[in-house]
């Protein structure tokens, strides 16, 4: 890695690790009866209910009870939660085996906007790979909805920083949102913008 002095890392999640399909998620609402979902769900960010939720400002039931109370016919929890994980797709291994190589020589963050559907399915399906789960990956990860916060605020970035103990010069942070990554610089972060469907491993070429 070219940077000098970098010791800790931060990876978003959704974009940078995980592989979303938005249109696929709003096909599957719309076939529910949830007609105006593509205005609520963002590829960076979220609004209404679908922020709510990544905020942990309402819970996983006050969410999909706020869904039925949008459309006409009965659906079942399961139904609802089948609509939201369709905007996950897969980790690629290759991603996997890097975060486990990066950690033998960095300490490797998780900092993500998300919410308590979207993190169990990835915890369950996303994640699993060679017997590791999620836990090997990180040294620690950061969940939006716990923290009942949302990049790009500068809070959810400072609380990370005083959590961790680390210092803003020796942290590189990952994210495919260019406002999330300025929210990190103004910190004093060092950051790279991902573009939708790179590999960004040359980040970390030894040269």
């Amino acid at each position: 890695m070219k940077r000098k002095g970098i010791k800790n890392l931060i990876f978003d999640f959704g974009g940078v690790l995980i592989n979303l399909d938005r249109q696929r998620c709003i096909e599957n609402f719309r076939k529910l009866g949830l007609e105006k979902v593509d205005e609520l769900l963002g590829m960076y960010s979220q609004q209404g209910i679908f922020m709510q939720h990544e905020k942990g400002l309402i819970s996983s039931a006050q969410f999909r009870d706020s869904i039925r109370g949008q459309i006409t016919q009965e659906v079942t929890d399961e139904q609802i939660d089948a609509a939201w994980n369709s905007f996950l797709v897969d980790i690629p291994r290759f991603k996997l085996d890097m975060l486990l190589k990066l950690r033998e020589k960095y300490v490797v963050y998780l900092l993500s906007n998300t919410n308590e559907i979207h993190w169990k399915w990835a915890c369950e399906h996303a994640f699993p790979y060679r017997g590791f789960r999620v836990e090997d990956y990180f040294e620690k990860m950061y969940l939006s909805y716990e923290m009942k916060m949302v990049k790009p605020a500068e809070e959810i970035f400072r609380g990370v920083l005083d959590d961790a103990n680390v210092d803003p010069r020796e942290t590189f942070f990952i994210d495919d949102s260019e406002a999330n990554c300025q929210g990190a610089q103004a910190l004093g972060i060092s950051t790279y913008t991902v573009k939708p469907g790179e590999d960004w491993r040359p980040l970390f070429a030894e040269n």
